[in-house]
């Protein structure tokens, strides 16, 4: 299944941390050889936004906390690493990010989108 999910682990770490006890994502190297190495790069920034995250060869270990803080994250220049730092900064205290650009590659009006998602 994580194959067909690639793409989405990004996001799937956020929803992670919102979810009661541990998630495991595993089969998952493939993340590493995206724009970015997208698993460094979600343990890193989530890390810097208090999140419990433990980074594995093949994937990484999110432990639900249900909370975040607000935090200067790197994209990476990373579409997917941008949009889903994005999320997590909607469920949390915010997130300034320092490209948000590279989300233009594929999804550009995705910020006016989640502009318009806040109630």
């Amino acid at each position: 299944m994580i194959p067909r999910l690639i793409d989405e682990i990004p996001v799937l770490a956020v929803a992670a941390l919102f979810a009661r006890g541990r998630t495991r994502i595993e089969g998952a190297e493939e993340l590493r050889v995206k724009e970015t190495d997208r698993l460094r790069a979600m343990a890193c920034e989530l890390a810097r936004m208090g999140g419990d995250v433990t980074e594995r060869r093949d994937g990484l270990i999110i432990e639900g906390t249900g909370k975040l803080h607000s935090a200067e994250c790197l994209t990476y220049a990373d579409h997917r690493v941008a949009m889903a730092l994005t999320v997590a900064g909607m469920a949390s205290e915010g997130v300034c990010l320092d490209d948000r650009g590279c989300v233009a590659i594929s999804f550009p009006g995705f910020f006016e989108i989640m502009e318009g998602c806040r109630a």
